[in-house]
């Protein structure tokens, strides 16, 4: 046959369309053209897939070749076209079975020996694959592992293209190549600590039972040595595992990261950028092929932001838009992408740039204009899109051996059973976590809570001690109260304990 078909999946951001790869082979002047809008790494797949064939015993025909991508209009990047085209362009004259070629999806690299070099983004292609309605997918040998924790989808981990080539009953002779191995520099997940580590601050490790118990952001403002960095770093451990929805979401991103994924892990993940971190790092973005930032990363688990106070503004306010969406969109000149940042965002600051301002037996030697500069990077927008605000203080002597440290295991449980609470009383209702629930349904819902409780919502409103957007925010900080309580119905004593959090007055 002269044209021959295959499909690959092109990645837009963390979602991924299915590509139809036609080949078609005409007697014109031996040439080989790929056409569809593709980007400048498929100029190098011309050459890859023609040495890569001729190594594999498999050489392309001497005619013109010319491969289309299809939609055009869809752009495509990054080489994980190569074993498509190759294939594709093969079948156009071998004995492969056509029906077999035009039912897979062919993903991976291709080096100039014929073996199949595993890249990025796996994952989420094979889920767009069998989304779209295919069973049979071919990528990488090193992605084998990846690829196959999608349910549904028959898997060829291939080592070499002459295996694929036989996979599809094309004759050729299959060498015993050494498979290319996945580059892994990640280290190994550090188990979550403890919460009973954590010495005093009983306060404030209620407070981060409440950020947990509703999905609520929280900030944290104290000196040095107060414990910020201790309880954010516990934030996740007494977070509920993820369902499989977001466990995979999760893995789609790590992948799309280049990050090795061998398992759906069901801790939520936890992100901490340094300080010094810029837009795109936070964001994503990318020169050539758009990779997703931290903001992404952080999807269905923790974004935690240490020395909040010294990140650039604008980064910060990159932080406004995700924060309300709970996605965040790249526009670059040739595409744009789209992921997901639906993550509880933790920010610690000092309360100035040394550390000592308001502390007691504390010298503070900023200047007032360093302090106010340094305190106005966190602005007015964003602090309005905190649920809980704290200020912490050293602890002392005399509270270092006081009460019983709240260990992990007891918080996680106060957490999953008032998650219980909130999807029972949700439960017709699209959300299922309260800092989801919008203002409006809080407040004209059928749950919502009676003008005596309001009272002081409303005054703090009136002397605009809040905006509508805090206001709202204060009612679902309330509600995961009410949750943790055991309680169906919001009390004025629910509405007062999250008007005191959300102002962040010393606990």
């Amino acid at each position: 046959m002269n044209v021959a078909r295959t499909w690959a999946v092109a990645l837009v951001g963390a979602e991924g369309e299915c590509v139809e790869v036609e080949a078609d082979l005409s007697k014109q002047t031996p040439e080989f053209r790929i056409i569809g809008l593709p980007d400048k790494a498929f100029g190098e797949a011309v050459q890859r897939v023609h040495n890569a064939c001729a190594n594999s015993g498999t050489p392309l025909p001497r005619r013109r070749l010319t491969v289309n991508l299809s939609p055009a209009s869809l752009p495509k990047q990054g080489s994980g076209f190569d074993v498509a085209i190759a294939i594709a362009s093969l079948a156009t004259e071998s004995s492969m079975d056509a029906a077999s070629v035009a039912s897979a999806v062919h993903i991976g690299e291709l080096g100039l020996d014929g073996r199949l070099r595993p890249v990025p983004g796996v994952l989420p292609a094979v889920v767009a694959a069998r989304r779209a309605g295919h069973r049979r997918v071919v990528v990488p040998h090193a992605n084998g592992p990846e690829a196959e924790l999608v349910d549904g989808i028959d898997v060829l981990a291939a080592v070499n293209l002459a295996q694929v080539v036989a996979w599809h009953g094309g004759e050729v002779e299959v060498p015993d190549d050494m498979p290319v191995a996945l580059f892994d520099d990640d280290e190994p997940p550090a188990e979550v600590p403890d919460l009973a580590e954590v010495i005093g601050q009983r306060e404030a490790v209620e407070a981060l039972i409440v950020a947990a118990a509703g999905g609520h952001h929280l900030l944290m403002c104290g000196p040095p040595g107060a414990g910020k960095t201790m309880l954010a770093r516990r934030l996740p451990g007494i977070l509920p595992e993820l369902d499989d929805r977001a466990a995979l979401a999760s893995a789609c991103i790590r992948s799309l990261s280049g990050s090795r994924v061998v398992e759906l892990s069901r801790t939520p993940p936890f992100e901490a950028p340094h300080h010094s971190a810029s837009i795109a790092a936070l964001v994503g973005g990318g020169s050539r092929v758009l990779r997703p930032g931290a903001i992404a990363r952080a999807s269905e688990g923790v974004l935690f932001l240490d020395e909040a106070g010294e990140f650039a503004a604008s980064a910060l306010d990159a932080l406004r838009q995700p924060l309300e969406s709970g996605s965040i969109s790249i526009h670059r000149a040739g595409a744009h992408a789209h992921y997901p940042a639906r993550f509880q965002l933790v920010l610690a600051t000092n309360p100035c740039p040394c550390g000592d301002y308001g502390i007691r037996g504390g010298t503070c030697v900023c200047p007032p204009a360093a302090i106010r500069r340094y305190l106005g990077r966190l602005s007015g927008p964003l602090l309005d899109r905190m649920d809980i605000e704290l200020t912490l203080t050293r602890v002392s002597v005399a509270q270092r051996g006081t009460g019983q440290a709240t260990s992990t295991a007891v918080a996680r449980g106060r957490v999953a059973e008032a998650r219980a609470r909130a999807r029972h009383r949700l439960k017709d209702t699209p959300w299922r976590v309260n800092a989801d629930v919008p203002g409006a349904w809080l407040r004209e819902g059928p749950a919502a809570p009676p003008p005596v409780v309001r009272r002081p919502l409303d005054a703090a409103l009136h002397r605009g001690a809040l905006t509508l957007r805090g206001y709202d925010r204060v009612l679902r900080v309330a509600w995961s109260l009410a949750d943790i309580d055991g309680r169906a119905q919001l009390t004025a004593e629910h509405v007062g304990r999250a008007l005191y959090l959300k102002k962040g007055i010393a606990l």
